[in-house]
């Protein structure tokens, strides 16, 4: 099978009416007064736990805002998250294919992915099945680098990935169809009910696609892909109280590469998430949340399977003490469960835990801090206490800087501790150490720029190797040490965003660097937005990573490019187009069985969204 570009009309179609545009994965770009160019920062609630200024917060969170999303509803998450120089994501192939995400060096099972506080890492793997969530409903995505045990308990070594869903501030309705290459298409419908402060949403999707060939040898089979799901959100915010029911379910079906044979397996995933808010009075604020995430994968050529649920009862309260000053105290209980099969051998079993925290924020005379301690007690590794104290400082009314320092940990998931496989109830968490410091300057002309230094440091690393037997082992200790930059610069329409990052991850145990971390990673986004069109570029460099864990090879850094455009008619219709992957750029992503994964390739698409 040729992997060589290929005309197509569909393309020519695409480069004569859209031109060329992109995604960015960290664009914080909203609309700005031509007489000052000010950008209006977004709101995050990632790193408090309650809406604050992204610029006034002592750590590194990048954005992916809802018009980013809404450029290309086909476009997965894992595509969107490659958009950010301090994540490596590894996908083993194309659409659907299984992903990982390497934060700022750390692994997939040291970051935190949440949607709307609810844990989406599977209580069996200890990481988040990326390609199987899907975003039609995510207003923006937050990406918090950096420690967050001490709000988030487990798993947050190298920071936090948080999904945002809409909520409803209007009635209205819509439905958007987009088709591209490979037979791939993605509808979408919705409704939402607005009425003083009471609200009513539903969406419903469905994606398919033939996919693309996994792995670079010849007679390499295409893996499809298919998924379809709905969400529902009812509740109601008034001045001194809120409460809200959500529901999502995403089903389907994916092929993959099984060695070297293509075979599928069956996918669901559904999320529970009931939250309530009360002031008691202008200082008090009362928060509960009650939720659920079931995590299903059943083998169709083989009676394996991994069934994954985690229930989660969180609550906290925020005191607004003095003007300048609150403390968020909280306790949280989870409650995760795993019945898996996996080759005729597996388990079933859950863990309880149960943590109790409190931080305090000051806001003021330029002074941005936040100090926090977690205590985490577990039924089966015992007692973990974590700490954090970050500040930012505002030196000079366009200059801030901000230092954070803070301890981590990540509990032993559920193959670690009774796979079969190696399974090891006796293991200790991971343990960390993180330190950073940052600058940000903004500058005339709507020009504003950062860099950050940090060191993480991991202890009792959970590993199986030959020399345990492949026994999960508690053997080796990780340092990650590197530095973060952008500049920005908006003007008027014209936006634009180069952002960049260093790390070096290694395995101090061994003195080697750890496998699939490229050193270095670059994304510059270009565009012209307004009202009416939109066009934008985004560009994306890798280097080359270590692959010695699967095999002697170094895999190879590659470059690529999205393009995107989009053209509203009027208030009611939207055209828009794609060309994800321009060049067509085939490289390895990852080793296995002998042969080489690859990427997916170009994707090409046009759209069109339809609102009342």
């Amino acid at each position: 099978m040729s992997y060589y570009f290929k005309p197509t009309t569909l393309v020519g179609a695409i480069a004569l009416a859209m031109s060329f545009s992109t995604t960015t994965s960290a664009t914080e770009k909203t609309s700005t007064q031509p007489a000052v160019n000010a950008v209006l920062e977004p709101l995050v609630v990632t790193a408090t736990l309650s809406e604050e200024k992204i610029d006034e917060i002592p750590a590194r969170i990048s954005v992916i805002d809802q018009k980013v999303l809404q450029q290309s509803p086909i476009t997965s998450l894992p595509e969107l998250l490659k958009r950010e120089a301090a994540a490596n994501i590894v996908q083993l192939g194309g659409y659907g294919q299984q992903s990982s995400i390497f934060l700022r060096g750390t692994n997939s099972t040291q970051t935190l992915v949440l949607q709307d506080g609810v844990r989406l890492n599977a209580a069996s793997t200890g990481a988040a099945s990326l390609p199987f969530l899907d975003t039609s409903d995510i207003k923006q995505i937050e990406i918090l680098k950096g420690p967050a045990s001490v709000l988030y308990g487990t798993d947050a070594i190298g920071g936090v990935v948080q999904l945002i869903t809409q909520t409803p501030e209007k009635t209205g309705a819509f439905v958007t169809g987009q088709y591209g290459e490979n037979n791939t298409y993605k509808a979408i419908v919705g409704a939402d009910l607005f009425e003083d402060g009471f609200y009513a949403q539903v969406r419903g999707q469905n994606l398919a696609t033939d996919g693309t060939p996994v792995k670079n040898n010849l007679n390499a089979e295409d893996a499809g892909f298919h998924q379809k799901g709905f969400s529902t959100k009812v509740g109601v915010k008034k001045e001194n109280y809120a409460l809200s029911l959500d529901y999502s379910q995403n089903q389907g079906m994916g092929e993959y590469d099984l060695s070297n044979k293509i075979v599928s397996q069956d996918f669901k995933n559904e999320i529970i998430n009931l939250k309530a808010q009360v002031n008691l009075n202008e200082q008090l604020e009362l928060n509960a949340r009650l939720s659920q995430f079931k995590d299903d994968l059943d083998q169709n050529q083989t009676p394996d399977f991994i069934h994954s649920k985690t229930k989660e009862a969180e609550i906290h309260t925020k005191w607004q003490f003095t003007p300048a000053q609150n403390i968020i105290l909280g306790v949280a209980h989870q409650k995760t469960e795993g019945d898996i099969l996996s080759y005729g051998s597996g388990y079933q079993d859950s863990v309880h835990s149960t943590g109790y925290f409190v931080q305090h924020q000051y806001d003021q005379n330029g002074i941005h801090s936040q100090v926090g301690v977690r205590i985490e007690d577990n039924q089966k590794y015992g007692t973990n206490t974590v700490a954090q104290a970050a500040v930012r400082y505002q030196l000079l009314p366009l200059t801030s800087i901000y230092t954070n320092i803070g301890s981590a940990f990540r509990a032993p998931n559920l193959n670690e501790l009774y796979s079969a496989w190696g399974g090891n109830p006796n293991l200790n968490p991971e343990k960390s150490m993180s330190y950073e410091i940052g600058l940000d300057q903004k500058l005339n002309y709507g020009l504003s720029t950062g860099i950050s230094l940090y060191r993480t440091k991991v202890k009792d690393l959970i590993d199986s190797t030959a020399q345990t037997s492949y026994q999960f082992e508690n053997i080796d200790k990780a340092l990650f040490k590197g530095a973060e930059a952008y500049i920005k610069w908006q003007l008027n329409e014209f936006y634009s965003n180069l952002s960049y990052n260093y790390v070096k991850a290694q395995n101090t145990t061994l003195n080697t660097d750890l496998s699939r971390r490229p050193r270095q990673k670059a994304s510059l986004t270009v565009g012209w937005d307004n009202a009416q069109y939109g066009l934008s570029t985004t560009l994306i460099a890798v280097s080359s990573s270590d692959n010695s864990a699967y095999d002697n090879a170094i895999i190879p850094g590659h470059f690529s490019v999205d393009m995107n455009g989009y053209y509203n008619i009027n208030d009611m219709i939207k055209l828009f187009a794609n060309i994800q992957n321009v060049g067509d750029s085939q490289y390895r992503t990852a080793y296995g069985s002998g042969s080489y994964y690859i990427n997916g390739g170009r994707l090409a698409s046009v759209g069109v969204t339809l609102k009342y």
